[in-house]
This record gives structure tokens, C-alpha cells and sequence, in this order.
């Protein structure tokens, strides 16, 4: 019997993939690739970034620890300046808030007081802390009464511009005068926001008082990016969530997503940053990606 003759199929070209085929990030666009930062010959010259959101709960600690930890593996100095009475950045890297001699609101308010007198190690490599607690509530009442009082901050931090590449203030959750003078002294501003439907709601009123600051007090001010946070990719309402907030603020948005984490409530008992704490994780990654990511956003170093 007769073999039959082997049909060969032509082989074919493989189609480039199309938009729709390109994997997309949890904010439904193309993820890019974040290159690692050049290292830096010199330091000084800080840009300083307040993380601000009248929300509380949405992350802004967490991320003021954690992004400052990662730029600090990247060879970035970093100052991060705990600006909420209640102390949850001092307490997050494991400082007791009853034991602190001189906190922040001895240098807002007591002009003998100097910055290298407050400043304090925070554990980690390359990042520093000026810490706070409770007292801090009082400078809201008694900045009222100061001459060019949204400025107070902004002129005890200028002998540290010299000194740090970074400044991450911690604001509290309210836009009271202490947040007013953390913008008045900013060259930018990350909101953090959770990934949930009244976190969106307030943004708005935030945006409204940046711009009044921007018009007012500080016309270098600028929106470096939105963050999301505490996002759970698994539930339709926290990505319908990121959905809404790319549609409203377009490219303003981070393509990085921070993920929801118990790691995250772990590192803060423990007095580290997560990418100490849990340093292979995904939240460390995630936060290591934020800080080449804003390192793009920024003006060349």
C-alpha cells in the first residue's frame, strides 16, 4: 500500500500583537517599564513632596515610609517630615511618641530650636525623620496669630533643601492650616487614595484647595500623581473604582497600584518599612516601581 505523501503547512508569520492584546496594568492601561535611576554624584536640592488627602485611612503614612525607604535604596537621601499630630510616621518606624524631647512643633514654634536638634535616624539607610505627637495639635491655634503664618513650615525646612535629594511630609487628614502650610512648601503633591467609591468623592475638595494654593501662596505647586491604593483586583467595585479616577484625571494617575496587604499592618507593628520588614513581597515591589516611577515624573535631578 501506498504511503501518503506528508502535507507540510506553510508556516506562517506571527501577527504583531494589537493594542488590545497588550497586557494591560491593574489601571487598564499599558504598563510600562520603569528604568533604574542614574545614581547621583552629589546631593542637595531636595524637591519636596507632601502626601495629602483630607481622607483619612487611605494610605498616605504607608506610602510617605515606604516610598521614602525605596528611593533611599536608590541612592536617594530622604527627609520624611511627620506633619500629623497623631504621630502615625514617628510611630511607624518605631519611635514612642511619649518619649520624643523635640518634635516638629518645637521647630515650627520655638525659633531657638534648630533642625539638626529634631532630626532623628529612622533605621534605614540614606532616610532621616522629624518626628511628632500630640503637641503638634497646638500649632493650628497658635500659627493663627503668626506674621506670614502658611509659611512656617516652609522656612524651617529651608536649611535641609541643601542637605536631602527628597522631602516627604506626611500631612494630616484634614486641610486645615498645618496641611496649607505642608502645600505652601512643596514643589508637589501625591494623593494617595483608596481604591473605594467615597474615597473618590472628597478629591475633589482637595484638588479645589491645591489650586487655591497654587493661585495664593505657591505658584510652583503641582500635582505629581494619583495613587491608588488598598487595591483588590478581585472585586469588581475596586476596579470600576480605578476606572472612574483614570477616566477623571487621565495620566495624572500612577500606573503603579498599590495592592491590599496584610504585610503592610505587619511592617507597621514591627517599626519597618515593608521593604525591610517583607523586602521580596509585592508591596516592597510595588513601592520599589512607585519610586522609579516618580523619579520619571520629577524634573531632572
Amino acid at each position: 500500500m501506498t504511503q501518503p505523501i506528508p502535507f507540510e503547512r506553510p508556516i506562517e508569520a506571527i501577527p504583531e500583537p494589537t493594542a488590545a492584546e497588550v497586557p494591560l496594568g491593574p489601571t487598564g492601561r499599558p504598563m510600562p517599564v520603569f528604568a533604574e535611576p542614574a545614581a547621583l554624584t552629589s546631593h542637595g536640592g531636595a524637591r519636596v513632596v507632601s502626601m495629602c488627602n483630607q481622607k483619612g485611612g487611605v494610605g498616605k503614612t504607608t506610602t510617605t515610609i515606604n516610598l521614602g525607604a525605596s528611593l533611599a535604596e536608590l541612592g536617594r537621601k530622604v527627609l520624611l517630615v511627620d506633619f500629623d499630630p497623631q504621630g502615625s510616621l514617628s510611630v511607624g518606624l518605631g519611635l514612642n511618641p511619649h518619649e520624643i524631647d523635640l518634635t516638629i512643633y518645637n521647630l515650627l514654634m520655638d525659633r531657638e530650636v534648630t533642625l539638626d536638634e529634631v532630626v532623628v535616624p529612622s533605621g534605614i539607610a540614606g532616610m532621616d525623620l522629624l518626628p511628632s505627637n500630640i503637641d503638634l495639635s497646638a500649632a493650628e491655634v497658635q500659627l493663627v496669630h503668626e506674621v506670614a503664618r502658611e509659611q512656617t513650615l516652609q522656612r524651617v525646612l529651608a536649611p535641609a533643601l541643601e542637605h536631602y535629594d527628597v522631602i516627604l511630609i506626611d500631612c494630616q487628614p484634614s486641610l486645615g492650616l498645618l496641611t496649607v502650610n505642608a502645600l505652601t512648601a512643596s514643589d508637589g503633591v501625591i494623593v494617595p487614595l483608596e481604591c473605594e467609591y467615597f474615597a473618590l468623592r472628597g478629591v475633589a475638595l482637595l484638588k479645589t484647595t491645591i489650586d487655591k494654593v497654587r493661585e495664593r501662596l505657591n505658584p510652583k505647586l503641582e500635582i505629581d500623581g494619583v495613587l491608588g491604593t488598598m487595591f483588590d483586583g478581585r472585586t469588581l467595585h475596586s476596579r470600576e473604582v480605578m476606572e472612574r479616577l483614570v477616566s477623571a484625571w487621565g495620566d495624572t494617575v500612577f500606573h503603579t497600584v498599590i495592592r491590599r496587604t496584610v504585610k503592610f499592618s505587619d511592617a507597621t507593628v514591627a517599626g519597618e518599612p515593608i521593604t525591610a520588614y517583607a523586602s521580596s513581597s509585592t508591596g516592597a515591589d510595588a513601592y520599589r516601581m512607585l519610586a522609579r516611577e516618580v523619579l520619571t515624573r520629577w524634573p531632572a535631578e
